[in-house]
């Protein structure tokens, strides 16, 4: 087999919300040569419960990774060139195992799960008004169903088996990245128990100052310090591959999903942003080398730390929970469409929503709200709306979230945005594409190749081998131009927030009602009983009279 042509090849694994991927790159302009993909299954236990196994999140890595160099060696690539391999992951998805057995303890629960809804209410009954962003100047996070120490939290509450773990000093607690590293790496015959610092500042228990484990975030959320894992830098050799095909391959680069994206898209410099579109849609701007804390609904997250004694640089970042997810709702749950990819021909069939509005909040609304009361709305429907109405309602809300979330990152950093880099598997969704440059009225640009995630956890692995470098050519770009009258925009964006204010508590105003429809029960009973029952005691008193001779 002949050498590669294309230098020392780097190998990523992509393990997302939907499903898992090994893809393998060039070091010499970043070429994408081959990968293998394998569909992860959701389970969904009670309603706004979303979890999955994390026995099967491994062994599709492992399958992944030996489909992909069976790939490699059809191509006649020397799967000897891989030089190291990259993870990124889906964040804050919360694994809990057995430290001696290597068993998990309990699915994992995934990001976008709402069961939390009450803990964190509990956890807000802590702090002074109940003001969600209490802890920000010290995680950059709200008290939110999002984060992974109020799900561990959680766990430890409801979990038997998980709150004996831990008294018994066998829990291990991790993100995905964890998961991952400590069964690659040897598991329970030394596997390295580690996360990075883009991981690790998605779980609330971070000091977003310092880049370590805080004592009073851990007692706050009553997470014991000795199961968490050792943070690191975002580029360095951890370890090796401790089986498979890659045996003895170093592993060593590691990012969270969405600031894995920030690096492939070359995002190094303040003041660049990029937005990716998923199961969610997460937008990142970085602010350079000091943390901002937003004050319009935003997180403060570390953007990444290439490598150990370099300075860690942070972003902000707007979160929408139901971006990709909306379109498999509507095949899956819906059937209006057959596969994902039939959305962008659907809504096309027509040339406006008809006034139909789709808020997507099957988790509550994100940023820049953060109401986990929220609930998923379709609102203006008519006798003339048809399921391409409703399809591309729910594409416009993807682009009107996306608005939301860049009009409060330019309120907090001061510059607007004069374009926005996109990626992610929804942006070969041409019709989307052009409906996001009309909603934001600023251009959108989309890279040839959009595997950017997986490119970014690459390049980290690259560089701390010394083998990346990039061929000085211009990136081949897709650029949307928007062209909707800014008085049509303006317009159609003051309905979508009217529609935002109907999905916000929902719960809570159910409960209301209910409360409140006892009571009209109630009140309209109670003066029918009173009469009811004085005029039974009055015809009772006049029989008696009666009876008596009327003396």
């Amino acid at each position: 087999m002949s050498e590669s042509k294309y230098g020392p090849l780097i190998g990523a694994v992509d393990q997302g919300t939907s499903s898992t991927r090994f893809l393998v790159f060039s070091s010499k302009g970043a070429e994408l040569l081959t990968f293998h993909q394998t569909e992860i299954k959701q389970i969904f236990p009670k309603e706004g419960w979303v979890e999955e196994d994390p026995k099967e999140i491994l062994n599709s890595v492992f399958t992944c990774i030996e489909k992909t160099v069976e790939n490699l060696k059809s191509l006649n690539i020397n799967p000897e060139d891989i030089k190291a391999v990259g993870i990124t992951n889906q964040r804050e998805t919360t694994v809990v195992w057995d430290r001696v057995t290597g068993e998990p303890l309990h699915n994992a629960i995934v990001w976008l799960d709402a069961r939390t809804s009450s803990t964190v209410e509990q956890l807000k009954d802590k702090v002074p008004g109940r003001n969600q962003n209490y802890l920000k100047t010290q995680c950059g996070l709200p008290i939110s169903t999002y984060f992974s120490a109020v799900k561990f939290k959680w766990l430890v509450d409801n979990c038997p088996q998980v709150a004996a773990a831990v008294q018994d000093g066998r829990c291990m607690f991790g993100t995905i990245d964890t998961w991952l590293m400590w069964n690659l790496t040897g598991g329970v015959n030394g596997g390295l128990h580690i996360t990075d610092v883009t991981n690790a500042s998605r779980t609330m228990l971070m000091n977003i100052n310092t880049l370590t484990w805080d004592p009073q975030l851990c007692k706050f959320f009553d997470v014991p310090m000795n199961i968490l894992p050792e943070i690191r830098s975002s580029s360095e050799i951890y370890s090796y591959m401790g089986q498979g095909s890659l045996k003895g391959v170093p592993i060593s680069g590691i990012l969270g999903d969405q600031q894995a994206a920030l690096v492939g898209q070359t995002c190094f410099k303040d003041g660049q942003a990029k937005n990716t579109y998923g199961t969610g849609c997460f937008l990142l701007y970085n602010t350079g080398s000091q943390p901002v804390i937003s004050e319009h609904g935003l997180l403060t997250t570390v953007a990444y730390k290439l490598g150990k004694t370099t300075p860690a640089v942070y972003a902000l970042e707007g979160s929408v929970a139901i971006a990709g997810a909306v379109v498999q709702w509507l095949k899956d749950n819906i059937g209006i469409i057959e596969k994902s990819a039939d959305i962008e021909k659907l809504a096309a069939s027509v040339q406006s929503t008809a006034g139909t509005y789709f808020v997507p909040a099957f988790s509550g609304l994100y940023a820049p709200y953060w109401q986990t009361d929220a609930r998923g709305v379709i609102c203006g429907l008519t006798q003339f709306t048809t399921k391409a109405h409703i399809a591309r309602a729910a594409l416009e809300a993807v682009c009107f979230q996306t608005k939301e979330i860049l009009d409060a990152m330019n309120q907090d950093s001061g510059i607007p945005l004069s374009s926005l880099q996109v990626d992610g598997g929804m942006t070969a969704n041409n019709l989307l594409m052009q409906l996001q440059a009309d909603i934001l009225a600023i251009p959108v640009v989309r890279p040839s190749m959009t595997e950017t995630t997986a490119l970014g956890a690459a390049m980290a692995a690259g560089m701390a081998v010394g083998v990346w470098s990039f061929d000085e050519k211009p990136i081949t770009t897709d650029t949307f131009m928007p062209v909707l009258p800014l008085a049509e925009r303006d317009q159609r964006f003051a309905k979508w927030k009217q529609a935002v204010q109907r999905s916000m508590h929902w719960e809570s105003y159910a409960n209301d009602e209910n409360i409140k429809d006892a009571k009209c029960i109630l009140t309209r009973t109670l003066p029918f009983g009173i009469f009811f029952f004085s005029n039974f005691v009055l015809l009772r008193l006049l029989s008696m009279w009666e009876v008596t001779g009327g003396s």
